[in-house]
């Protein structure tokens, strides 16, 4: 797509690559997004460790933009150090979160499971242990043991 004219001085909206790539060159200064403040990720961090359930993240990729924005412009962002430590908390706290969640879904052998408010980061770190257990459990419930059967599918 088409992007600019650009400037100097007036702060515009651009993809993440390009700000990136701008940044490296030292083209331009990056502020990074209102949600990426310190009191407003205590308060996220603190609702998440309170809440049984998955909290709405400010944006579904996070992780991603906190690791791109933090290695790449770290100088631009304040209190950057903190801001990593309350995010990876706040990782830490969903992703502990998770594993619980499986481990109920996998013991009291569920065949749905809805996953409100997760980002597809956080479905991936689970995903093949996920599929794994569905998939014994499948094999525990139809009886049938690995090879016992000309049947059987590995998925």
């Amino acid at each position: 797509g088409d992007l600019g004219p650009f400037n100097p001085g007036l702060p515009v909206e651009v993809p993440v690559w390009l700000a990136i790539n701008l940044k490296q060159r030292q083209k331009c200064r990056l502020i990074p997004p209102e949600w990426m403040d310190v009191g407003k990720l205590e308060e996220i961090r603190d609702q998440e460790r309170k809440e049984d359930t998955f909290t709405p993240m400010p944006s579904p990729y996070y992780m991603e933009l906190t690791k791109l924005l933090l290695n790449y412009a770290s100088d631009n962002i304040p209190k950057a150090d903190e801001i990593r430590t309350l995010v990876k908390d706040t990782w830490d706290t969903r992703v502990a979160k998770l594993r619980l969640s499986a481990d109920s879904f996998v013991r009291q052998q569920e065949a749905h499971a809805k996953l409100d408010n997760l980002t597809l980061m956080e479905i991936n770190t689970t995903g093949t242990f996920l599929t794994q257990a569905l998939d014994h459990m499948y094999k525990l419930r139809t009886n049938l043991q690995p090879g016992e059967s000309s049947q059987s599918q590995d998925f």
